[in-house]
């Protein structure tokens, strides 16, 4: 299997492309006070996990309670200010440095479709942080539901086919084994894993799945995607000129 037999590259946008993670730890020790600033990332990744748990609405307005929830279970500053400021910096999470280049040099070859549970006003944003990339693109307010719901997929799965494209031609890249690699797997997707957290302990702000499962391509960036796309075109080049 190749990467360029494919014709479609769906992607996840927060946690592969868009460095939540970072936003979220920023956010959480800028504004919570003295405490915060001495708390690991895993103290606050952890009741960050249980507050989005609960706190489960559409990402332009839900942080806002989400943070509230943090700072009751770790003693942070949950002033109105401080509540309002963390909702803002949700939206203003920065790329991860690769992603905007990596998706430029992928977009001639491939039709780029974004395939996140962020709502079409934080898409917008993380969308235009990217450099507006993404041919297509698909989030919970179409769907209705959230990844790892099998009716995300099925949903993005007929707007592709009223394109002309079919699942085969489909390649699925994600950071998350949770929302994003095990269902699209069990889907009969092919897969490519951006294992962002690499050389890091943990899933960090990321549910724990269930099994890790082995995806078709596996990379720790972007970039190296990217890089592997040119690498088989260069092959190909070069049996052509060696056939000529």
């Amino acid at each position: 299997m190749k990467i360029t037999e494919f014709k479609v590259l769906t992607f996840d946008v927060v946690g592969t492309l868009i460095d939540f993670e970072a936003g979220v730890l920023n956010a959480t020790r800028s504004l919570g006070g003295e405490k915060a600033r001495s708390l690991s990332d895993d103290e606050i990744f952890a009741p960050y996990l249980r507050g989005r748990e609960i706190f489960y609405g559409r990402s332009s307005y839900a942080m806002r309670d989400v943070y509230l929830y943090m700072t009751k279970e770790l003693g942070l500053d949950s002033s109105e200010l401080a509540a309002d400021s963390f909702q803002l910096a949700m939206i203003r999470h920065p790329a991860f440095q690769d992603s905007a280049d990596a998706l430029r040099r992928l977009r001639k070859r491939f039709r780029l479709v974004a395939m996140t549970n962020a709502d079409r006003t934080a898409f917008s944003a993380y969308s235009d942080t990217l450099g507006n990339p993404f041919h297509d693109s698909v989030t919970c307010d179409e769907t209705g539901c959230a990844k790892p719901d099998p009716n995300f997929f099925a949903f993005n799965k007929g707007r592709q086919s009223a394109f002309g494209y079919k699942q085969s031609e489909i390649l699925h890249v994600a950071q998350s084994q949770y929302h994003d690699i095990g269902i699209a797997k069990k889907l009969g997707y092919a897969t490519c894993w951006i294992e962002r957290r690499q050389e890091l302990k943990g899933f960090g702000g990321t549910p724990v799945p269930g099994k890790v499962e082995i995806p078709d391509f596996h990379f720790a960036t972007l970039a190296q995607l990217a890089d592997a796309v040119d690498a088989e075109l260069g092959a190909a080049s070069m049996r052509q000129d060696n056939h000529a």
